[in-house]
């Protein structure tokens, strides 16, 4: 049985109270920078001034966000540009989303029909972006910045740790150290010279080892066991492969459907009791199938009307919502706790 928590008040001062790494997944729409005619969306005088906001609540995001967790934030086009160079200094972006707004139909009478685009002197704005992105992982491709290395080594050698200490602790309780490992295996493999060992043994760049190398490596542990049975590297690699799954991040995909960085989402229309901004239920369904499992926490820093929650109510994950509207946050706990009175957002 899922469980949702509404908290009414400002997020920089609800976050803080969250403890470190208790969420898995952060799904989030935060205001957008004077785009709406609204006190909420125009407390900023410049884009530097929303920026520095925004940047004080990613530091909550990346303190909460658990090593292995995964944020979708959504940012206007005007913004988007700014918004996603802010959010990788903190995280690895994996995605800009690019999220096609239509009204169901796709016909002469779509949103740009209605649209002056003359007036606005430029191609009318028909997509809203969504940065995808997680914590830093291993890869290359900024080792050279200050301390992105170091985080890369930190937050990859956490999620892993459980596997790495129990390979590594094999090692040594076989009595082999690293360099010798390193020349077994180059001779079993034919090869010149390699650090294997620290893809299995190191937080730094750690991975699993494949089926044989596995088997290689338990035979190598246990060719002093004098035919007594395996006493080093006794679980089974299926068994260690499951965990390895359940230690990634969660992207839960298929093949054959078209998964792409374009979605095609229909807005939600005008009703009474619509936020201003309120995302399709479907949108929501989608993301958090898609980056979290059963029974992981969701947090929505921004609920609104409380359109993740819902989804995380069907779909069994735990919700945390933050709004500071006293007004939203009230329909954001009905919409959670009685999602068929919102039956008709969904189309």
């Amino acid at each position: 049985m899922s469980e949702a928590t509404i908290h009414t008040g400002d997020c920089l001062e609800v976050l803080p109270s969250l403890p470190d790494d208790s969420v898995d997944l952060i799904v989030t729409d935060p205001p957008y920078f004077r785009v709406k005619s609204l006190p909420w969306d125009r407390q900023w005088a410049t884009p530097p001034a929303f920026l520095a906001w925004l940047d004080r609540v990613l530091e909550q995001f990346a303190r909460v966000l658990r090593g292995n967790g995964s944020l979708y934030v959504f940012a206007s086009p005007k913004m988007a540009a700014r918004v996603e160079v802010l959010v990788d200094e903190r995280f690895g972006v994996l995605n800009r989303i690019t999220w096609r707004k239509h009204d169901g139909t796709y016909n002469e009478g779509g949103l740009w029909s209605r649209a002056n685009k003359e007036g606005l002197r430029r191609f009318f704005e028909q997509k809203e972006a969504i940065i995808f992105a997680e914590h830093h992982n291993a890869d290359n491709r900024a080792k050279g910045e200050a301390g992105y290395g170091a985080k890369c080594d930190e937050l990859r050698g956490f999620v892993f740790e459980p596997l790495r200490a129990y390979l590594d602790g094999e090692r040594r309780r076989a009595g082999l150290r690293k360099p010798q490992v390193d020349a077994a295996w180059c001779a079993f493999k034919a090869v010149a010279q390699t650090a294997q060992s620290q893809k299995w043994f190191s937080s730094s760049c750690w991975n699993l080892p494949t089926l044989e190398a596995y088997a290689w490596m338990r035979d190598l542990f246990n060719a002093s066991c004098n035919g007594d049975g395996p006493q080093y590297l006794r679980r089974e690699y299926e068994d260690l492969r499951q965990e390895y799954e359940a230690l990634r991040r969660p992207f839960a995909v298929t093949a054959d459907v078209p998964y792409t960085d374009v979605w095609d989402f229909p807005t939600v229309q005008a009703r009474p009791g619509k936020h201003p901004c309120e995302k399709p239920l479907a949108m929501m369904r989608h993301i958090v199938t898609a980056s979290s499992r059963p029974g992981a926490v969701v947090l929505d820093a921004f609920c609104g009307s409380g359109v993740v929650g819902e989804a995380c109510r069907e779909l069994g994950r735990d919700f945390i919502g933050i709004e500071a509207d006293p007004k939203w946050a009230k329909k954001a706990c009905e919409r959670v706790h009685e999602p068929l009175l919102f039956a008709e957002s969904t189309g």
